[in-house]
């Protein structure tokens, strides 16, 4: 494999000139287990970790690689292994708030070209969860496409098409059966060589079935819906990327039943573009869409030109939003006193010596 169909292009190469000065070369993450890396290089596939120096200057999580990321290595060919110093700048990501109760970012793909949210068109479909993937989606700066699965179990495909396409103006939506090859010849053009498209969505909506009928072949297992309430059972397990024979590339991930939020902002005003605008039709600025005269949002409301359900979405979400930052605020700020405890304590050791 060249870097190339890998991903490669002149920005990156931009961002690795002082480094190939040095002798480094580069590779891109493919899986990750545990800090232990599998590296796509032009000298094949290298298991990898990072050096001590790396993870000593290592502040955050986002400071060490995800999958899809370019890392800086100094490989071992003989031993099939290298270790990784640096990640070159992502120029996208996709991050949701780790689980639990830490305020923690957790990427879940880099330097993604398209994301594939891929909704199944059974029971489990459900718009306000399409709509919290678009917003992640639009922030990380990679082009949003909706993957409308499992065709042949709906009834009324083109119903749902436009429930979906009152959410998300503009964004391609694709009916597709991978099960019957119905609607993938669609996708060829986003997967074309040194493309990346990541998949995301929740459990059970196909995105293992989708990943072996791009491959070509058995690439992932599967897993059947349960009868009881027609949800699939969880079956990728890690996030992986994988090259396409059509040249693409491809990164699987993990159903994500939750989906929190993360540093979402500019997401939202543009997944949520039409509730913005209309806030600024109120006779008021500092309307607070509680009943006041004048309110723009309260009469689209009220003539049912805007979905009851959907303001409810957007309020929710900033809420979530707001939230998030007055804690992100506050882990930035022991983050940054650790930091600096960390450097005199370097600097003790150094005057010492």
């Amino acid at each position: 494999m060249n870097l190339t169909q890998l991903g490669w292009n002149e920005s990156f190469n931009q961002d690795f000139l002082s480094y190939q000065k040095e002798g480094y070369t580069v590779g891109r993450v493919a899986l990750e287990h545990k800090r232990i890396y599998r590296v796509l290089t032009e000298h094949g596939e290298l298991l990898s970790e990072i050096t001590g120096k790396m993870r000593h200057d290592a502040i955050e999580r986002e400071d060490f690689p995800a999958v899809g990321d370019w890392v800086v290595i100094s490989p071992r060919v003989t031993e099939q292994k290298a270790s990784i110093h640096a990640v070159l700048p992502r120029k996208s990501k996709f991050s949701r708030k780790r689980a639990g109760n830490t305020t923690e970012e957790q990427i879940v793909a880099a330097n993604v070209d398209t994301i594939f949210i891929v909704n199944a068109l059974n029971t489990d479909f459900n718009l306000r969860r399409i709509e919290r993937y678009l917003l992640l989606a639009w922030e990380s700066g990679a082009n949003p496409v909706i993957i409308l699965s499992k065709a042949d179990l709906c009834g009324d495909v083109m119903s749902k098409i436009e429930e979906v396409e009152s959410i998300a103006m503009g964004v391609p939506i694709h009916a597709i059966s991978a099960e019957s090859g119905t609607g993938l010849d669609e996708l060829a053009t986003y997967l074309q060589e040194g493309n990346t498209v990541a998949l995301l969505g929740s459990s059970g909506v196909g995105k293992s079935t989708l990943t072996n009928a791009l491959y070509g072949e058995y690439k992932q297992e599967v897993n059947t819906i349960r009868e009881d309430d027609d949800k699939g059972r969880h079956t990728t397990t890690h996030r992986e990327l994988v090259l396409l024979p059509s040249g693409g590339l491809l990164i699987d991930t993990p159903g994500m039943r939750e989906l929190q939020l993360w540093e979402a902002d500019e997401g939202l005003s543009h997944s949520f573009s039409d509730i913005e605008e209309l806030t600024t039709q109120c006779r008021f600025r500092d309307c607070k869409h509680k009943g006041e005269p004048g309110c723009a949002i309260k009469q689209h409301l009220d003539d049912g030109s805007l979905d009851a359900s959907r303001y409810q979405s957007y309020m929710k979400l900033q809420k979530e939003l707001a939230f998030l930052a007055r804690k992100e605020n506050q882990r930035a700020a022991l983050a940054e006193k650790a930091k600096w405890k960390k450097l005199a304590g370097d600097r003790t050791k150094f005057n010492r010596k």
